[in-house]
């Protein structure tokens, strides 16, 4: 399994942020390797609700259905993902801060690669650190979405 974790302050109200992470037609805003979404369940999400995403990285897209397993607006969700050759993921959300800002966003990533062992050695050659860049790309267009935009 591999973890990425970042984090970001954003000076905008929590209720904001929230409301952009948790909307999946904004995600094509601030998640640098979206290309799309469909066949979302519930809007607004709720705990339950599913989506399918394309995503593309290091020239390969690929579908993951997703499931948000636990939510707790505006502060926790957590997504369960299902993606090709038996592969999984988890993500998750933790915000904190108040109505008038800053919120601190913390994102973890964890990832499952199909093969096992064997998969995860790959993995890490593969994708390499490209995983954290592309989480902390995301977060910094997030807050420049929400801070100037």
């Amino acid at each position: 399994m591999s973890t990425v974790r970042t984090h970001i302050d954003i000076a905008a109200p929590i209720e904001r942020v929230w409301e952009t992470v948790m909307d999946p037609d904004r995600l094509g805003d601030w998640v640098t390797i979206h290309r799309g979404v469909g066949n979302v369940s519930d809007k607004p999400l709720r705990q339950g609700s599913t989506m399918e995403q394309v995503l593309h990285m290091r020239g390969i897209s690929f579908h993951v259905a997703w499931t948000l397993v636990e939510v707790s607006a505006p502060h926790s969700a957590l997504w369960e993902g299902r993606g090709p050759a038996y592969s999984s993921a988890s993500i998750h959300y933790e915000l904190s801060g108040n109505a008038d800002g800053p919120t601190h966003f913390q994102y973890t990533n964890e990832f499952t690669p199909p093969g096992g062992r064997l998969g995860n050695v790959a993995s890490r050659v593969i994708v390499g650190a490209a995983s954290e860049r592309e989480a902390a790309s995301s977060l910094a267009r997030l807050k420049v979405l929400l801070e100037h935009g």
